[in-house]
């Protein structure tokens, strides 16, 4: 009702020629919303009919007007449909896509989206806050690349929304890998390898995802975008990366029953790195990723009050997922405006660490793809070479199509985390311990002959740091050997139960089955297979560290930003941590000491050590070690008194403590 006053009143006070416009726009969209209705409520075979019929209603429309400014954007005007570009999604709401001639003919159509049935206003604010913030961000000459589409609530439920030319979700892009896309690393990579043949359109395609990941990064961390998954994450074919949807935010996560499926703080998965990085080759990017997203973090919070009085004006407009003062203090929170930059910037740090890191992304985008593929396998099977090599596939009739160990995780002992796939295409996983596997060996030999069984891997003689991934690929063997073996032996009730943990069987007692909620999952990110290994040495750099060092009312603070060309003594990658020493230290209680970074020979830090009380820097030397499981990998002495304040600088490593 307030809308339809606010409407007569503009009316009164515009001229005829402007009246008219607006009498050709609300009658458009009461056709759009007539069409909608209908094809949302025919039943499935006659959908398509009811579209293709009910589209000549909008083409008589166009016949009376000649040409209608579009609603969404008043800049573009419109003079027809393309019918046959017209068409509908499978969602619960059936949207419809309407494929609109522009007038102005090189620009090509205009394809919008029409929505009845959901409350476009939540959308329309938050597009409205991201395109605040990257004017702020252009404001301060950091372009972040971002695409901001349009979006526009015509009336309660229902609306329009703007199609992105040239995009592709991630899921669509993941099931062109096949089963275990969102599981490789190099999906992203290899999309975008085909469509940029020429090693400079790649670069450029590189740079833009590079920038335009970091700002989506920032955006829907500070505003709590949730129910990520691999269909509401978008990719052009320039490089943009962007999302749509946004029915879940300021932290309102998806439940998955009692499970909250949103576990990352924001989507940047390993395969996004993986391309950034061109697969490990250039890890400089990364810390350059690292410097962005801090960056840009850092130039919105200077202004929070803005965004939160924004925020603050919409409290009482009705939305569902923001309606009081808590909702506004999330956003307070993820802001951290009583933060200093470098405070802010550990933070923000050690967000990208926890996403980057976060599997259950993974599994939920795989879930995604599974679903949407078996979909369509009626239609268009999947092609041979998508399935891994290590899979055994089996007999349509076996209970167990194939099955295979995506990774290990020690918790302190190692448990293997195994993707089980059922004729019936139903995905489960389990994780099962070195010791199960030896049970269920033992079982089975009670039941069959010593010949019919695959031999059991049971020792090696190889060191400790490689047991773990000589293991994956001895079990795999013989899981294949086992499921490929004796259709007696592959149905056995022993070996199904393991697999899909039937309560039948003794055997399922001490395993466990890996569903949503299991929080140590990020820990088999680490050890995947197909993890990307950084690579080898960059040229024309000796090892070092980057340090902040910064001085203020006799506090001390050193923020270790990064590490680049660290080894251990065998050329092998370490896991490396930092302690700090303030000499002289005569009692030794000086000592500080970082996190440690997984193996990489360039690990990101962004850590920050304090020293209270430091009266003066002259005559104070500060020590740094870098040592990796108790050995020692480089070091440095640094004369307080000659630093540059508050300035990122490379210190070389040595090769002993001075």
């Amino acid at each position: 009702m307030w809308y339809k006053k606010l409407l007569a009143a503009l009316q009164f006070c515009a001229g005829q020629a402007l009246n008219n416009e607006f009498s050709k726009e609300e009658k458009l969209v009461r056709i759009l919303e007539d069409i909608a209705t209908k094809v949302k409520a025919a039943s499935d075979p006659k959908r398509k009919e009811v579209l293709n019929v009910e589209l000549s209603s909008l083409q008589k429309f166009f016949q009376e007007v000649k040409v209608c400014h579009l609603p969404l954007n008043p800049a573009l005007v419109v003079q027809g449909i393309e019918a046959d570009s017209c068409s509908y999604f499978t969602s619960n709401a059936f949207p419809l896509k309407i494929s609109f001639i522009n007038v102005n003919a090189p620009s090509g159509n205009i394809n919008v989206i029409f929505k009845i049935g959901d409350d476009l206003r939540q959308d329309m604010l938050v597009l409205q806050i991201i395109r605040v913030m990257d004017s702020i961000w252009l404001q301060e000459g950091l372009d972040m690349q971002m695409i901001i589409y349009r979006c526009l609530s015509t009336g309660k439920g229902q609306g329009l929304v703007q199609m992105v030319p040239d995009a592709t979700t991630l899921a669509k892009i993941h099931r062109e890998s096949g089963l275990i896309g969102p599981l490789k690393e190099n999906t992203i990579k290899k999309w975008f390898h085909h469509h940029h043949p020429l090693e400079s359109s790649y670069q450029e395609a590189v740079r833009n995802f590079f920038y335009s990941c970091a700002g989506w990064c920032v955006v829907t961390f500070i505003l709590g975008v949730c129910d990520r998954h691999s269909d509401n994450i978008m990719l052009t074919k320039a490089g943009h990366m962007f999302h749509i949807d946004f029915g879940k935010f300021l932290g309102h996560a998806q439940m998955f029953g009692s499970i909250r499926r949103d576990r990352a703080p924001f989507i940047f998965t390993s395969e996004m790195e993986y391309f950034i990085t061109e697969g490990g080759k250039n890890p400089q990017r990364f810390h350059e990723f690292v410097e962005l997203c801090c960056r840009a973090y850092n130039i919105v919070r200077k202004h929070s009050q803005l965004l939160l009085n924004l925020i603050e004006m919409m409290l009482h407009a009705g939305l569902p997922e923001l309606n009081s003062i808590q909702d506004l203090k999330y956003v307070y929170d993820n802001l951290r405006p009583q933060d200093s930059d470098l405070q802010a910037t550990s933070y923000f740090t050690r967000k990208i660490k926890e996403s980057l890191e976060c599997f259950p992304v993974k599994l939920n985008n795989l879930i995604h793809t599974l679903v949407q593929m078996s979909v369509g396998s009626s239609a268009k099977p999947s092609a041979p070479e998508t399935v891994p090599q290590e899979w055994m596939m089996l007999d349509t009739e076996r209970s167990i199509a194939r099955a295979t160990i995506l990774g290990f995780c020690k918790k302190p002992d190692s448990l293997y985390l195994i993707q089980v796939v059922q004729t019936c295409n139903v995905v489960t996983f389990v994780e099962k311990s070195f010791e199960q596997f030896s049970k269920l060996h033992s079982h089975l030999q009670k039941q069959f002959p010593s010949h019919a069984l695959p031999e059991f891997p049971h020792s090696w003689h190889l060191p400790f740091t490689d047991l773990e991934h000589k293991r994956v690929k001895d079990l795999n063997l013989y899981l294949k050997q086992l499921l490929s073996g004796s259709r007696k032996l592959a149905n056995n009730e022993l070996v199904l139960s393991f697999f899909l943990n039937w309560s039948k069987n003794t055997l399922t007692e001490d395993s466990s089955s890996l569903t949503l909620d299991l929080l140590p999952l990020s820990c088999y990110l680490k050890n995947q297979t197909v993890w990307p290994f950084l690579g080898p040495q960059s040229t024309g750099h000796m090892p070092g560290v980057q340090l902040v060092i910064s001085y203020e009312n006799t506090r001390l603070t050193i923020m270790l930003k990064h590490m680049r060309n660290i080894r251990l003594p065998d050329g092998s990658a370490p896991s490396a941590h930092a302690e700090f020493y303030l000499l002289p230290d005569p009692y030794e209680v000086s000592r500080r000491k970082t996190r440690t970074a997984p193996k990489g020979s360039d690990p990101t830090y962004n850590e920050l050590i304090v020293y209270d009380k430091v009266t003066e820097l002259q005559g104070r030397v500060l020590k740094l070690v870098v040592k990796s499981k108790g050995t020692f990998v480089g070091a440095v002495n640094i004369q307080l008194s000659s630093v540059r304040l508050n300035e990122e600088k490379w210190y070389p490593l040595g090769n002993s403590v001075i």
